[in-house]
């Protein structure tokens, strides 16, 4: 029954965000390099973003993100996008994340949630939880989990809104 609930409830929020864009809510996290941040302030000068909600110790959030880390220069090129992998890992693994961050080659803004104040005000409670924000930084699209391939659904979205086209329901 409390599963139902929270599939209906994640549900109406889905499909809210999509009709009415929603835009980031102003919590305090630090960069990768220590320094403070808001995530009030992600932006990428009118383009899109994928806002990808990550763990040093979740295999397919890991996956994802090598996934992408492939394609991730053309993507930008052809379409402006920006990745930002937000690392919710608590203080004792904060240190081991730009390190692996670096080991892997993402060339990604990577953000510490080291509270999960940003993945609560998120209600990211599965990862790897992708969010896909617009221009404007609406979110417009979200996932949770990764599979194989999962990486084209993306790009296809940030392609979508950089036509200026709808974006489906997942």
């Amino acid at each position: 029954m409390i599963v139902l609930a929270l599939l209906i409830g994640f549900t109406v929020y889905s499909q809210n965000d999509k009709k009415k864009g929603h835009n980031l809510p102003s919590i305090d996290l630090k960069t990768a390099k220590g320094e403070p941040f808001n995530t009030a302030n992600i932006s990428n000068d009118g383009k899109p973003i994928i806002l990808s909600f990550w763990a040093l110790w979740c295999k397919p959030c890991v996956k994802e993100l090598n996934t992408i880390s492939y394609e991730y220069i053309d993507w930008q090129e052809e379409t402006g996008v920006k990745l930002i992998a937000v690392s919710i890992d608590d203080a004792r693994s904060t240190s081991k994340v730009k390190p692996f961050a670096d080991g892997n080659d993402w060339d990604y803004e990577i953000l510490l949630d080291v509270n999960g104040d940003f993945k609560r005000a998120m209600n990211v409670n599965m990862i790897p939880h992708t969010f896909i924000l617009d221009g404007d930084g609406n979110i417009v699209w979200q996932h949770t989990s990764f599979s194989e391939g999962g990486e084209l659904q993306i790009i296809e979205n940030v392609r979508k809104i950089v036509a200026g086209q709808e974006i489906d329901a997942h």
